[in-house]
C-alpha cells in the first residue's frame, strides 16, 4: 500500500462557533460544564502508554471559584522522569521508522475527534480550570488546536517534498530525520492549543517527547492525551509528566539524550534552560535544538489619523480578553493627544458594559486570573500605580480574591513612557497608556521600539499611509507579529505564523513550516548511477 505518493488533504481553518443564545452549541457546552464540575477526577501520568500513579498529588481548581476542586493529579518525581525519558527513547526506534503518512493520519484523526466528539469536553475543561469564557475557549482549545494538527501535517508534507537538484548521472536526495534523543516540551497554562502543539509538532516529525504541562492546566492536558490515545498514537511517543519544575527540569536537562526543547513560558525560565544547555553542551550526544516563545510587552500605537472607536475597541479587546493573560495581549499604548479624548471616552463606554465573574455565566466577558501568585503580583502593581505621582488609575483598579482571583480591567495613565507598568510584563488585565504630542509621532515610535526587551506583537492604528509606513520602518524589530489597524492578538494558524524575537523567544513561527523544520535533522544523499573506475581526470592527459 506504500507504492504511491501520498498527499495530506488541503487544510482549512476550523470555523468558530458563536455560542449565541438559542444555538445548539450553547446548550451542549452548558451541559458539559455541569458534568465536568460535578465530580472530581484523578489524573495519572502517562509514561510508555501506561497510566502511572505516584501518590504525590496536585489539584486542579477553578480560578473563579478557587474552593472548587475539579481534579487531583499525580506528580512526577525523579523515578518517573527517568522512566519517561527511557520510554521516549524506546518508542523512538519504531516511531522514527513509521511512514510519514501514517504519522500524519494519527494527528489528522485527532483533529477530527477534537472537532467532533471531544469539542465540548476540551472547551469545558479549559473554561473551568483556566477560567476562559466560552468564546476564548472555543478559539483556543478547539479551533486553534484543530488547525495546528491539520496544518502541521500539511507542512510536514511540504518539507519532505523539498528536494535538491540532480545533475546528469546523479540522484540527489534529502532525508529529514528526527532529532537524535528526545524532545522536552514545556507548556503554559494560558493556551490549551499551545499545550497540544508543543509536544505534537516534534512528534509529527518522528520525534518522541517528554511533556511537562503547566500545573495550572493539567485538566485540559489530560484530555489532550485521551484524544491522542484514541487517535492511535503509540505509547511512549508522548509521555506526560506533570510535576514541579524543580523536580522535572534538572533530570531532563542533564540527560545526554536531550535532543531538543520546545518551550512556552516565562523568559527567566527559558533563559535558565538555555544556560543549562550551554553548561552541559559537552555531555549531550548532539547540539539540542532550542525553540521557545516567552513573554511580551505588546503595544498599540495610535496616530492622530486613527479611527478613535476602532482604536478603543482594539485596546479593550487586546488588553482584556482572557484577562490579558496572553503573551500577545496589549499592555502598553501610545496615543496621540489629538485623538486621546475620543479614545478615552470610548474606552470608558465599553468598559462600563463589561461584566466580570465565573465562566458558567456567559454574560461575563472577564473571568479570573490563573492563581493567587498572579493575583498578588497584579494587585501590587495596581497599588503602586495608585500611589505614584507619575501614574493614575483612570478605569478599574479593584481586586478581590475572596471567592475567585478577580482583577477588574484596569487602565493606567502614565506621564512617563518609562514607568514600571509601561516597561514590565504583567500578564494580566492591566493596560498602561502614554499620551504623546501628535507632532512628535516618529520620536515616540522610537521610544516605543527601545522601551521593551520584548518583541512579540504590536499594532499601529492610522488612516494616514505615510504614518503607517513610518511605523513599519521604525518598529521593524519591535514585533514578530505586526498588525495594521487591528489588535495585536488572535494570530491564526496558516495565516499569521506566530513568534517574536529579543526576549520574546527564538521566533520559530508556530503555525508554519518554519516551526516544523526545527524538529528535523536533514541528511543529504548522493547516488552516482555509473561511478568512475579510473582516478585520472582529463586535465592530466599529455599535450
Amino acid at each position: 500500500m506504500y507504492n504511491a505518493v501520498f498527499q495530506v488533504p488541503k487544510p482549512y481553518n476550523e470555523p468558530v462557533k458563536s455560542y449565541a443564545p438559542g444555538s445548539p452549541e450553547r446548550e451542549s457546552i452548558k451541559n458539559k460544564l455541569r458534568d465536568l464540575s460535578s465530580g472530581k477526577s484523578e489524573i495519572p501520568l502517562f509514561i510508555g502508554g501506561k497510566e502511572i500513579k505516584t501518590g504525590r498529588m496536585g489539584r486542579c481548581i477553578e480560578p473563579h471559584n478557587h474552593s472548587h476542586v475539579l481534579a487531583e493529579f499525580h506528580q512526577a518525581g525523579e523515578e518517573e522522569v527517568k522512566q519517561a525519558i527511557e520510554a521516549a527513547l524506546e518508542a523512538k526506534k519504531e516511531w522514527a521508522d513509521t511512514p510519514w503518512h501514517e504519522r500524519a493520519a494519527i494527528f489528522l484523526r485527532a483533529a477530527e475527534l477534537l472537532a467532533g466528539p471531544y469539542r465540548d469536553t476540551m472547551n469545558a475543561a479549559t473554561m473551568l480550570n483556566q477560567s476562559k469564557n466560552v468564546f476564548q475557549a472555543e478559539i483556543d482549545s478547539s479551533c486553534e488546536l484543530i488547525d495546528f494538527w491539520r496544518f502541521n501535517a500539511y507542512f510536514m508534507e511540504q518539507i519532505y517534498e523539498a528536494q535538491p537538484e540532480s545533475s546528469k548521472g546523479i540522484w540527489n536526495l534529502m532525508e529529514y530525520r528526527p532529532l537524535e534523543g528526545f524532545v522536552f516540551a514545556v507548556t503554559p497554562f494560558n493556551f490549551t492549543s499551545i499545550a497540544g502543539n508543543l509536544p505534537t509538532a516534534p512528534a509529527m516529525m518522528g520525534n518522541t517527547v517528554v511533556w511537562k504541562p503547566a500545573s495550572t492546566a493539567v485538566f485540559s492536558a489530560y484530555f489532550i492525551m485521551q484524544i491522542l490515545k484514541e487517535a492511535g498514537l503509540p505509547g511512549g511517543v508522548i509521555n506526560m509528566i506533570p510535576g514541579a519544575g524543580r523536580d522535572v527540569g534538572p533530570i531532563v536537562m542533564n540527560s545526554p539524550n536531550l535532543g531538543g526543547i520546545h518551550f512556552t513560558g516565562s523568559t527567566s525560565v527559558f533563559q535558565d534552560m538555555w544556560k543549562t544547555v550551554g553548561v552541559n553542551i559537552k555531555n549531550y550526544f548532539s547540539y539540542p535544538r532550542i525553540v521557545g516563545e516567552t513573554g511580551g510587552k505588546d503595544f498599540i500605537f495610535v496616530h492622530e489619523s486613527a479611527d478613535p472607536k476602532a482604536a478603543a475597541t482594539a485596546l479593550v479587546r487586546g488588553a482584556f480578553e482572557y484577562q490579558g493573560q496572553k503573551c500577545s495581549a496589549a499592555s502598553r499604548a501610545y496615543i496621540a493627544d489629538a485623538v486621546w479624548p475620543e479614545v478615552k471616552e470610548e474606552i470608558g463606554k465599553q468598559l462600563a458594559q463589561i461584566k466580570m465573574g465565573p465562566v458558567q455565566d456567559f454574560r461575563n466577558f472577564v473571568n479570573a486570573v490563573i492563581d493567587e501568585a498572579s493575583f498578588d503580583k497584579l494587585a501590587s502593581y495596581i497599588d503602586d500605580a495608585k500611589k505614584s505621582e507619575s501614574t493614575e488609575v483612570i478605569f478599574g483598579g479593584d481586586c478581590d480574591k475572596s471567592t475567585g482571583y478577580f482583577i477588574q480591567p484596569t487602565v493606567i495613565l502614565s506621564k512617563n513612557p518609562s514607568s514600571p507598568t509601561m516597561c514590565e510584563e504583567l500578564f494580566g488585565p492591566v493596560l498602561t497608556i502614554y499620551v504623546y504630542p501628535a507632532d512628535k509621532y516618529e520620536e515616540n515610535l522610537e521610544i516605543c521600539s527601545k522601551t521593551s526587551l520584548y518583541a512579540l506583537t504590536g499594532s499601529i492604528f492610522a488612516r494616514d499611509s505615510r504614518a503607517i509606513s513610518a511605523a513599519w520602518k521604525i518598529l521593524r524589530e519591535s514585533a514578530g507579529n505586526f498588525y495594521v489597524n487591528d489588535k495585536p492578538t488572535g494570530a491564526v494558524v496558516g495565516q499569521q505564523p506566530f513568534g517574536g524575537s529579543r526576549a520574546s523567544g527564538t521566533n520559530d513561527k508556530a503555525g508554519s513550516y518554519l516551526n516544523l523544520i526545527r524538529w528535523a535533522s536533514p541528511r543529504t544523499i548522493k547516488e552516482t548511477f555509473v561511478p568512475p573506475t579510473d582516478f585520472k581526470y582529463p586535465f592530466l592527459e599529455a599535450e
